[in-house]
């Protein structure tokens, strides 16, 4: 429990931010308890509340949450034992986010990997020579694709857009993303 660990820190001045509507305005004395789990919860909770100078118990909804969420599923990666020193994590936060990381093509030859997907996307037409498990192939890698007037973007799992003709290179071999 996180104001367990507060307590052991020695911090006396303590912001909780929680993303149940229902636990916090319990907390705070808001809503009323009704639940016998969250009776014997909030009757543990108010015991520790003693330990603080000042404790503030704030409702965080879920769509402001995307932090939090990414920092709990770092910690659950993170194998630590109790006696070793956690070092910080340094987080960046920029002005204007980044929606497309530039990828430079490596070579060029005639006919280059994305021309199928460019004229699928455009023009809805397969290649002459397609065989049908091509064309449901296809089909299927399409879906991943923007296309932008002229340029060719793939979405990735982060929801970022990539442009260029290696998209599986990596990122910081690049040139636009800093070491």
């Amino acid at each position: 429990m996180g104001i367990r660990a507060a307590i052991e820190q020695n911090i006396k001045v303590l912001r909780l931010y929680g993303d149940s509507a229902l636990v916090i305005y319990q907390l705070k004395g808001e809503w009323e308890t009704r639940d016998p789990k969250l009776i014997s919860y909030r009757k543990l909770v108010l015991e520790l509340v003693d330990e603080f100078d000042d404790i503030t118990f704030c409702y965080l909804r879920r769509e402001e949450n995307q932090m939090a969420d990414a920092l709990a599923t770092l910690a659950s990666l993170i194998q630590m034992n109790r006696f070793e020193v956690m070092r910080p994590i340094q987080i960046s936060i920029y002005e204007t986010p980044a929606h497309c990381y530039s990828i430079e093509e490596e070579g060029k030859d005639d006919h280059l990997w994305y021309q199928s997907i460019v004229q699928y996307v455009k023009n809805r037409e397969y290649p002459r020579q397609a065989t049908e498990n091509d064309k449901r192939t296809l089909r299927r890698i399409v879906i991943e694709y923007v296309l932008d007037g002229e340029v060719l973007y793939k979405i990735g799992k982060d929801q970022n857009f990539y442009r260029g003709n290696s998209f599986f290179s990596s990122l910081w071999n690049a040139g636009s993303i800093t070491h």
